[in-house]
């Protein structure tokens, strides 16, 4: 036998759809137009995609809702997929994600919204004992003879005008709170569509990665694929990194003042969580209101002690946590982010807080890919 022969290959035959009787295939007839006309048809589409997206907002939260609980989700599919097939990663994942949501469902949210609706009805309690206290502070200060006296009426004001902002946001959450039960098929269909559209991000990403690399012109693309594999590591592992953090910082904190015995724990915690979101002015503003409650309602000692455990949680966190689980996701100077963070609120409130230290991981990205690659092109003279 000749080993080194070569037979020809067969080719594979492909059935074709009987055309019908009288009608051949044939390829599609090109229409022809101006680059006028088709730059004002792009301009046409773009135009009425926008005005949908107006005028049907959750299109546009579904969808980028969608992509970043994909990113978060990627994650754990990810290390799960070093032990198992990815398909079965995702189910695992994906199963994980509605145990985690049907226990906070069960017990989380009622005990929230119980401490919740106590707080606000003993507000104007509150305000009472912060102008005792404040008012103790005065006779204090004025048995010592120290030159530093808060006036009556400045102590008064202040207490009225802060626990009053207060109230009112927390009646404007509980009201909320009522509107988003009354919309609730709104907001499942909504969640819904998040989910589906994460989860065929997963199933569907190497389709999703592939059409991505045929737009790009083909020297290009090996590029173009880094490019996509620093903004799939970059942001899911900032993001679920960031919730893994804020969730462990929100339930030590809550552990932490149920043992110091100080009122509303589960609530006060979950502050944290939400406060933690916001880098580096999230765990000051997370203890404020635990320490003020710890005043009130408890014993200077108390008190002391609610400082410290903020401060070693704090520690921990800044130190262990954040470090080790995202890792240099972010690689930014810490006084860039808190810039960020200020300029964000400053141009979107809290949307802007909330979106600017992913855009600026999005810009940091861009800045590593352009870098290495931007150079200015020789003139044709020195050529």
């Amino acid at each position: 036998m000749d080993i080194g022969r070569r037979w020809p290959r067969r080719k594979k035959e492909v059935r074709r759809a009987p055309a019908s009787p009288g009608m051949r295939r044939r390829a599609p007839t090109p229409i022809y137009v101006s680059r006028r006309t088709f730059t004002a048809l792009v301009v046409l589409v773009l135009l009425s995609v926008g005005i949908v997206l107006y005028l049907a907002p959750i299109i546009f939260e579904v969808l980028f809702g969608g992509i970043a609980l994909a990113l978060v989700l990627s994650y754990p599919v990810r290390a799960l997929s070093q032990v198992m097939p990815r398909e079965l990663a995702i189910l695992v994942t994906v199963l994980a994600l509605f145990g985690l949501v049907t226990l906070a469902l069960l017990f989380f949210v009622p005990l929230l919204i119980e401490q919740l609706t106590n707080f606000v009805r003993i507000t104007p309690a509150i305000a009472a004992s912060a102008t005792e206290f404040f008012g103790s502070l005065d006779d204090l200060l004025n048995r010592r003879d120290l030159p530093l006296q808060l006036p009556e009426s400045f102590v008064s004001d202040l207490v009225r005008d802060l626990f009053d902002r207060a109230q009112q946001l927390l009646e404007g959450m509980i009201r909320n709170l009522i509107g988003f039960i009354s919309g609730a098929f709104s907001f499942a269909v909504g969640v819904l569509g998040v989910l589906f559209v994460a989860i065929y991000l997963l199933i569907d990403v190497r389709k999703v990665k592939a059409a991505y690399l045929r737009m790009i012109p083909h020297r290009y693309r090996w590029d173009a694929r880094e490019l996509w594999d620093a903004f799939g590591v970059s942001l899911s592992r900032y993001l679920g990194g960031l919730l893994f953090v804020v969730a462990v910082q929100g339930a030590l904190s809550a552990a932490a003042l149920w043992v110091l015995g100080v009122p509303y724990p589960l609530l006060l915690g979950a502050w944290v969580s939400l406060t933690a979101i916001v880098p580096y002015l999230g765990p000051f503003l997370g203890a404020i209101p635990a320490i003020i409650v710890a005043l009130i309602f408890t014993t200077p000692t108390t008190a002391v002690l609610t400082v410290i455990a903020y401060i070693a949680i704090q520690q921990f966190e800044g130190n262990f946590l954040t470090p080790r689980i995202q890792g240099r996701a972010l690689q930014v100077h810490p006084i860039i982010v808190l810039l960020a963070v200020i300029g964000g609120g400053q141009i979107a409130g809290i949307v802007g807080i909330l979106f600017a230290v992913p855009l600026l991981a999005i810009l940091r990205v861009f800045v590593d890919f352009f870098r290495v690659r931007l150079r200015v092109a020789p003139p044709r003279d020195a050529a």
